[in-house]
């Protein structure tokens, strides 16, 4: 079969800030350059990057500090992108973007993954939107200030941990003042990580379109932080869009009790077929989780995005499409909102 002529990739999260962050400090070499991770510039380059959200992850439980870590990581991402505005360059407004596709250049927007490093103040928020932060999610796995991820409870059999809808913890008064205020500034707001209860009173308190940005279809694959089909739908009604996540246990239920471990192209088109037909193709976008993930990638990493967009070709997705999903979709939100 003739291969899909190559589109380019706008993927709304990847934790490689976070990960090249964490390996200095163990002493392990690497930067945003060349690195082993899932992306670093070479690695973009050969897969057709247009651009790519960098989350700042921070774990509430093991930073006592959580504000002034996201600070050291926002240095970080400077620092990474300073020696190479050639390829690429930080955006921070719709025309930011525009101008780096048009000269040729790779474009970088920042994001921040737990909405605890602003420690419940509005004052913080904005001082993230001044620093270049155009999307945040509201929670990761802990509850904080402003509302809950999905329920994590031990198994009792084998004591692993295993997720739960929560339908019934909401988003505080604060989570609201938040949402209300993101909107307001033109921050995104990105529902993924939050729960069930607390998505909902995103579409209650806001009006402006939202991501999930590395979430999948729960009906597919019965992970909690996957979204319901009333979710899907009325993300697309109100004209978001949700990432497709490349982790091999959102993508695949339990198979004879185990996680899955491998990730494959099938599998995420197995996911946008469905979303397709529940929501439409302009809900579907690209929110691979790289360096945010262990699964043993068919893809392998950044580089290998073209098996992707031939499985979809494969399975009956036509090139307009494809650069939908791969793109045009993400980049529709993003005119938009910034």
């Amino acid at each position: 079969m003739e291969k899909t002529a190559y589109t380019q990739v706008a993927d709304m999260h990847c934790d490689t800030i976070s990960e090249i962050f964490e390996r200095r400090k163990r002493g392990e070499e690497g930067d945003l350059f060349c690195n082993s991770l899932h992306i670093d510039l070479q690695k973009m380059a050969k897969g057709n990057y247009l651009l790519q959200n960098f989350a700042l992850f921070t774990h509430l439980e093991k930073q006592e500090k959580p504000f002034e870590y996201v600070m050291e990581l926002i240095d970080v991402f400077y620092e990474e992108l300073r020696p190479y505005t050639d390829r690429i360059r930080v955006v921070t407004n719709w025309q930011d973007i525009e101008r780096n596709k048009k000269e040729g250049r790779m474009s970088a927007l920042l994001a921040i993954e737990e909405g605890g490093v602003c420690c419940g103040k509005l004052e913080y928020l904005r001082d993230f939107y001044r620093l270049g932060v155009r999307m945040m999610t509201l929670t990761w796995n802990f509850p904080n200030g402003l509302g809950y991820p999905n329920r994590i409870l031990p198994d009792k059999g084998t004591g692993r941990p295993f997720c739960i809808p929560d339908t019934e913890n909401g988003l505080t008064g604060t989570g609201i003042d938040f949402v209300r205020e993101m909107e307001r500034m033109g921050m995104i707001i990105d529902i993924s990580h939050l729960n069930d209860a607390g998505i909902w009173d995103v579409f209650r308190y806001t009006k402006k379109p939202f991501v999930a940005s590395h979430s999948n279809a729960r009906a597919v694959a019965g992970h909690p932080r996957n979204l319901t089909d009333e979710m899907i739908h009325a993300l697309a009604e109100r004209g978001g869009v949700a990432g497709i996540n490349f982790c091999a246990s959102f993508l695949r239920d339990k198979e004879d009790g185990k996680e899955p471990v491998r990730s494959y192209c099938r599998d995420m088109v197995m996911h946008m077929k469905h979303m397709k037909k529940t929501g439409g193709i302009g809900c579907i976008g690209l929110g691979s989780d790289f360096d945010g993930i262990t699964s043993v990638l068919e893809m392998e990493d950044s580089s290998g995005m073209g098996l992707l967009a031939d499985e979809m070709s494969r399975q009956g997705f036509t090139v307009s499409e494809i650069e939908a999903v791969f793109h045009g979709n993400v980049l529709r939100v993003y005119r938009e909102l910034l």
